[in-house]
């Protein structure tokens, strides 16, 4: 895939541009508007349309990915879609799609391996139980580990597009804030007036009610193992910050935006207007808004309506003329369907026509905006994904 420099996204609702033009895509959204599916068939739709190397990458502990693209036993290390899963789908691929989800527990052996001043300050570490703990279960350390991987991936050079699936809207924010909370929680008072009386071997006069209250609840094993963790880790607190510090800069990137999945019920969209006000707050580019879910155009077509209104004032003069065609047919039943198939299809266009007008105050925001309607099946394979992509890009 050659990259040109970024260059303004396809208005017309279409993500091609955004794709073909970026070298990070973030996908936000609340939970349960299928934006973990749609970062996937962004990623699909990528690679075999633009070519190169596309990679779509998950922190969602939702491990709803690999199911959508036929791998199994997803974890940290980049998988390759094979070429075959394509061909299956009926696609020609022009690239290559590899996929990954997060796993905090690997990662972070890593990015303590990568910081660490030397060997057994390394390995310190790695054998500190709070260590252990924090990494594997602590929710802050899976968000600030998730910037930390894609840092890493994007460094290394070998994609031409990361697409990044993210956890839901209000989690995603903590995702967007972890390098700033991490450089600021090394440099805080508390960490420090933790640390100090363990460092210096000194309880001082101030500290040593806690220490021994503290002792008696928690043991003073567990003590030790705090404030040796924290010195050990402050030992790389200058890698640390700069590292924080450079992802910041690559999420401000102009190679890099961001794509908020939506669909058009209240809640969800209260929630995608706010991170997109959030992204704004930020100074970070909202590359697109992606709405899913969302009825056909055809149902706000006023020849239709007129006949949706004939078929339900006319039902039972339809039914009489039917009936004859219709060998045992109840008249009055006949009636009944073509009368509620009338009404459902006018309550339908009222909710159409209150879309369209959210459509509308939301479409001046992003640079791209597209909208994606109901399926008739669920998207479960890569040929869901295909489908999918397709409409993210336009067709």
């Amino acid at each position: 895939m050659a990259h040109r420099g970024p260059r303004g996204p396809d208005p017309n609702g279409s993500l091609s541009g955004l794709l073909a033009s970026r070298e990070i895509v973030v996908v936000c959204g609340p939970g349960g508007v299928g934006k973990t599916t749609t970062a996937a068939a962004a990623a699909a739709v990528a690679a075999a349309r633009l070519g190169g190397k596309v990679l779509v990458l998950t922190v969602d502990p939702a491990r709803r990915l690999a199911d959508a693209l036929g791998l199994r036993g997803i974890g940290n290390r980049e998988r390759r879609v094979p070429d075959s899963a394509f061909t299956d789908a009926g696609m020609k691929p022009m690239g290559e799609l590899y996929a990954a989800m997060l796993d905090t527990k690997e990662s972070w052996d890593a990015l303590i391996s990568h910081h660490a001043p030397d060997v057994r300050t390394r390995e310190e570490i790695l054998a500190n139980p709070l260590y252990r703990n924090i990494s594997g279960r602590f929710v802050q350390s899976h968000d600030y580990i998730a910037m930390e991987r894609l840092f890493e991936i994007h460094a290394e050079g070998t994609y031409d597009l990361i697409v990044v699936d993210t956890p839901p809207t209000r989690n995603a924010l903590d995702f967007l804030d972890a390098p700033e909370r991490m450089a600021d929680f090394f440099s805080s008072r508390l960490l420090r007036w933790l640390v100090v009386p363990y460092r210096s071997r000194i309880v001082n006069i101030a500290s040593k009610p806690f220490y021994q209250v503290a002792d008696r609840i928690l043991g003073t094993q567990f003590l030790s193992d705090i404030a040796e963790f924290f010195i050990l880790f402050q030992s790389m607190y200058e890698g640390f910050v700069e590292r924080a510090r450079s992802v910041q800069r690559l999420l401000a990137d102009r190679r890099t935006s961001f794509i908020v999945v939506s669909t058009l019920e209240v809640v969800p969209l209260r929630e995608g207007e706010f991170f997109a006000r959030a992204l704004a707050d930020r100074q970070l580019h909202l590359g697109a808004i992606v709405l899913n879910k969302v009825l056909p155009g055809y149902l706000r077509d006023p020849m239709a309506a007129t006949v949706a209104e004939r078929l339900r004032d006319a039902a039972g003069q339809l039914a009489d003329q039917l009936c004859p065609w219709m060998e045992g047919a109840d008249v009055a039943q006949v009636e009944r369907v073509l009368a509620e198939v009338g009404s459902s299809y006018l309550d339908y266009r009222v909710v159409a026509q209150r879309e369209a007008e959210q459509q509308s105050e939301l479409a001046g925001a992003p640079e791209a905006f597209v909208s994606v309607p109901y399926f008739d099946t669920d998207v479960y394979d890569l040929e869901g994904l295909f489908r999918l992509g397709a409409r993210l890009w336009g067709d």
